[in-house]
């Protein structure tokens, strides 16, 4: 039985790791958190950082800033939409979003309004002026501090994530910079989120039920409300801690360890109190080739996948989510690209379609 098959059951918890030991010279250190890192992949797919070196003023600042964007009037927010980010048949995909733009489940808009930015490129990069999506300079709005301290939050906590794609590889087994290789100039997008305050919301739908698009999600959350699906189809609550970062893994690592680690469902619900939220997606470089690792195919007997560009896959996801890509590819202004395909069967939610339980 492969290691896939064995995994995610009925789990009612989230394990904690203190990943210091990951920026340690020590080799052995390294390995100690990598052991560590792997189990939780394997065994949960969700877990929480603690020892990750965010400072706690940055991660305030970042805070800060949010609140202040999104206590602007609609009209201010209106001026960075991140439909005007789209033009030559491409989109760079930064900027304002507002309530019902996005609906990652047919039918359920989601009841959120976000700010979405990524890795910092020039206009003048090879890669952006190819056209290629997702790729490009951000969107930044006239606010004092907002750029300079969003940012930095940006970098140190893309730093984390280099970390822990060291940590991952090592996991498996592989060289520490194995994966990095494809981590160059990636489209990880960071995404200011705020829910607003609802007093009437009974198990109401922040964001539905999905999986991450990337290799794996770096969260800080100001409040509990997002839950995680186990192997019994069974939605358990992740418990809010303010010191932690919520770590996920997403499609890109679930193919590329042919389903040892699984792209773990998750949603938010029951979001009665003002919230906000900062997922950084950690993404590889868009002209990536995700496809299972050999020596995994190998102890399984067969590739559970077929190879996946991971640029086309995420850019194809996110235009069937955002209202204003939709429109664009009804224009024909922009196409699916070639390498899209259906991702039914990744995560447990797809696989347990019709049976979670409340």
């Amino acid at each position: 039985m492969s290691h896939a098959k064995q995994q995610l059951s009925h789990f009612q918890s989230l394990p904690v790791i203190d990943i210091g030991g990951l920026f340690s010279p020590n080799e052995d250190e390294r390995q100690a958190v990598a052991v560590q890192l792997g189990d939780a992949a394997r065994n949960v797919g969700f877990f929480h950082i603690v020892g990750h070196g965010i400072d706690e003023d940055l991660r305030q600042a970042l805070l800060d800033q949010a609140r202040r964007f999104f206590a602007q009037p609609m009209e201010t927010k209106m001026r960075h939409y991140i439909g005007l980010s789209a033009g030559n048949g491409t989109t760079r995909h930064r900027g304002y979003v507002p309530e019902g733009e996005e609906m990652p489940e047919k039918g359920k808009r989601d009841l959120k309004e976000a700010f979405d930015l990524a890795f910092e490129l020039p206009a003048d990069d090879p890669d952006v002026v190819a056209g290629i999506p997702m790729l490009g300079p951000n969107v930044w709005p006239e606010l004092p501090g907002f750029r300079e301290q969003v940012y930095a939050y940006y970098q140190v906590t893309y730093e984390v994530g280099l970390a822990l794609m060291r940590g991952f590889a090592l996991a498996l087994g592989l060289p520490e910079e194995h994966f990095l290789k494809d981590v160059t100039k990636p489209p990880s997008q960071l995404r200011l989120i705020h829910y607003p305050f609802d007093p009437e919301a009974e198990d109401v739908q922040g964001i539905g039920a999905h999986t991450d698009y990337e290799c794996f999600t770096l969260l800080l959350p100001t409040a509990p409300g997002l839950e995680v699906m186990n192997g019994q189809s069974e939605w358990i609550d992740v418990p809010y801690r303010d010191d932690a970062l919520v770590i996920n893994i997403g499609d890109m690592l679930e193919i590329w360890t042919n389903g040892e680690f699984v792209a773990t469902s998750h949603r938010v619900r029951k979001v009665k109190e003002e919230r906000y939220s900062f997922p950084l997606f950690f993404a590889c470089d868009y002209a990536t080739t995700v496809t299972p690792l050999p020596q995994l195919v190998e102890r399984d007997g067969h590739a559970r996948y077929e190879p996946l560009k991971a640029g086309d896959h995420l850019y194809a996801q996110t235009i069937h989510t955002f209202a204003y890509l939709q429109k664009c590819l009804a224009s024909g202004e922009i196409q699916l690209p070639e390498g899209a395909r259906d991702t039914a069967t990744l995560g447990q939610h797809a696989r347990h379609k019709g049976t979670e339980r409340a």
